[in-house]
């Protein structure tokens, strides 16, 4: 991408329709306010309408996640990219399907440990500075090593499905800076019909 600022819009887990049924109502109205040159969805889309809808704010880079069934042709596992000479690589998280299962054992076992997705999502990140995953659902903004782990939480459903529903916003410099911002979406929850207020 250029040599100004680039703002950068990411989203993950949006889950329409196989947990909501449409995508949140501020989403578009947030990433548009936003003007951003790009959005990465970081997987399990579940729908290619929400990737055209995301194409009316700005052009999209999407992975696969572990929910992508009907979007296997169409969305690779890792996309490795440079946004204003910095290396970012995005990817769902969830590994393989060892990883997953694995991993599912032990998140009933513990619950969430973002060391644990870390050495996932490091098998197949190559070394960029930045490395954006979804599959979560717990937002991250964490510095590790000079690496950037973003993570913008889920879109659809809060973590533990208690929290908000969120996205993430990168912002990269011209001068080779990068910083991570995480936006809540609204007390809104999906009721199994509509979206309606909680919290």
């Amino acid at each position: 991408m250029g040599d100004s600022n680039v703002t950068v819009a990411v989203v993950a887990d949006t889950h329409v329709p196989d947990r909501v049924g449409m995508l949140h109502p501020n989403l578009i109205p947030m990433l548009s306010d936003l003007h951003p040159n790009l959005i990465l969805h970081g997987g399990d889309v579940c729908s290619p309408a929400v990737l055209d809808t995301l194409r009316q704010v700005a052009p999209v880079e999407a992975v696969r996640g572990n929910r992508d069934w009907l979007l296997v042709k169409e969305l690779p596992l890792v996309r490795k990219m440079v946004i204003n000479g910095i290396q970012v690589t995005l990817q769902h998280g969830h590994g393989n399907l060892f990883d997953y299962l694995i991993d599912k054992w032990h998140y009933l076992r513990q619950g969430y440990r973002f060391e644990r997705y870390a050495r996932i999502v490091r098998k197949s990140a190559g070394t960029p500075r930045v490395i954006v995953f979804g599959h979560t659902h717990h937002a991250e903004c964490i510095w590790e090593e000079n690496v950037l782990w973003f993570n913008p939480g889920s879109a659809s459903l809060g973590p533990d499905r208690k929290g908000y529903p969120s996205f993430g916003v990168l912002r990269f410099s011209d001068t080779g800076q990068v910083e991570g911002e995480i936006h809540t979406l609204g007390k809104l929850k999906w009721d199994g019909q509509n979206w309606t207020t909680f919290g």
